[in-house]
């Protein structure tokens, strides 16, 4: 005879079985929250031939100007490299050619 997996183990009542009914309400994830697949989606890793890559680099910043920035949440090493090409002048970030 075989042994049923589940034998001697309670069913969680936080986290019961799904039923076929369970599954027949299911929807795709596009429908339900779309923007999270979208950014999962985006392409990741490295920018496009011809396009220029950043450039590693260690820095040492003041703490006031990291705690400015990180005031405003995720993003923050972008925002600073935005402020530091606008700081030299730059029309272009990171080589790529201006979209407008």
């Amino acid at each position: 005879m075989k042994r049923n997996s589940r034998q001697g183990k309670g069913v969680d009542p936080d986290n019961p079985p799904l039923t076929r009914a369970d599954f027949a309400r299911f929807r795709p994830s596009r429908e339900v929250v779309p923007h999270i697949v979208e950014a999962h989606l985006k392409r990741k890793g490295r920018p496009p031939e011809g396009v220029a890559s950043k450039v590693q680099v260690t820095l040492r910043l003041d703490p006031a100007v990291i705690a400015h920035f990180k005031a405003r949440g995720p993003g923050w090493q972008t925002r600073i490299n935005e402020a530091l090409i606008k700081a030299i002048g730059s029309k272009s970030s990171s080589g790529r050619k201006n979209a407008r």
